[in-house]
């Protein structure tokens, strides 16, 4: 029997050892979905900065750097398929994961780069230094092949207002054109809430050269949302669209994997998404919702 090694996926992103955001929210639904993860945290702290109070300390850039330069050093850069990006805090790690991507691109000129821009949503405004939004505009978007903002990150990279199904195609399309010359250009938007759509559902809209997707799912009463629901949506539309090489097919699974998640979630009356409890879902979600052409 011939054994197929699964492909490798690296992820830049905050850690918390009590509940779910950055890479604890997004690496165990990637090795769920066959792939090896390696993590490289940005920070680590005993939980999320929503509870108000927490421990732990930020890595600095140089920590990135000497990480990565020991990943490089054994050679297995080459068999890297894709970077994935979460919550950035300052400038200086901004500038170390964009020198992962390239010394990654350089080993491998297919690997992909899918960055979550964090900086804010609804309710909370933007909640990132000051000079990061202008830096993931001029610096992240450049050079991202998928990237996966939420409706409130959208309107601040592209200064579109978003209310509508042609707004959000508009926005989207305007940020494509800004993005890596010769990648993907692929747009995710997350947690779509427009005026001229069923108040009972949320959405997700994906936008490329080959056309735009859009996914719905019922809107369930999480109050208020939990936190590191859009870590979990990025690498799971990622991990689908490695697997299948589909937008449409990795949009229906990976939301709909993250629709039983949050249900679960809510069911269980708990602050913390249920990562582990949900984790059947992730490969083959029990309910599918299908991505519709647009």
């Amino acid at each position: 029997m011939t054994l197929t090694l699964p492909q490798n996926i690296l992820s830049i992103q905050s850690w918390v050892s009590y509940g779910h955001v950055g890479n604890a929210a997004a690496v165990f639904p990637l090795q769920r979905l066959g792939f090896e993860v390696w993590a490289i945290h940005t920070v680590q702290f005993s939980n999320h900065t929503g509870y108000g109070a927490w421990t732990g300390q930020v890595f600095t850039p140089e920590h990135i750097h000497d990480v990565i330069g020991g990943i490089e050093a054994h050679g297995v850069l080459p068999s890297c398929s894709a970077v994935l990006s979460g919550y950035m805090g300052s400038e200086g790690t901004i500038a170390e994961v964009l020198d992962t991507v390239e010394r990654v691109r350089r080993a491998n000129p297919g690997a992909l780069y899918c960055a979550d821009p964090v900086m804010g949503d609804y309710g909370r405004g933007v909640f990132v230094r000051p000079e990061i939004p202008s830096m993931m505009e001029r610096l992240v978007v450049l050079q991202a092949d998928i990237l996966t903002p939420n409706q409130f990150e959208l309107e601040l990279l592209t200064g579109h207002k978003v209310d509508t199904l042609e707004s959000a195609m508009t926005a989207a399309q305007a940020l494509r054109s800004r993005m890596k010359e010769d990648g993907l250009k692929m747009v995710v938007i997350t947690s779509l809430m427009r005026q001229d759509a069923p108040a009972d559902q949320i959405e997700t809209l994906a936008v490329t050269g080959q056309g735009a997707w859009l996914c719905r799912t019922p809107l369930l009463p999480l109050t208020p949302p939990r936190n590191g629901t859009g870590d979990a949506i990025a690498a799971l539309f990622l991990g689908h669209y490695l697997r299948s090489g589909s937008v449409s097919t990795a949009l229906s699974l990976s939301m709909s994997a993250l629709y039983a998640l949050l249900d679960l979630t809510h069911r269980a009356g708990s602050r913390e998404i249920q990562l582990v409890a949900a984790q059947d879902e992730y490969a083959a979600p029990s309910v599918v919702f299908e991505a519709q052409e647009v």
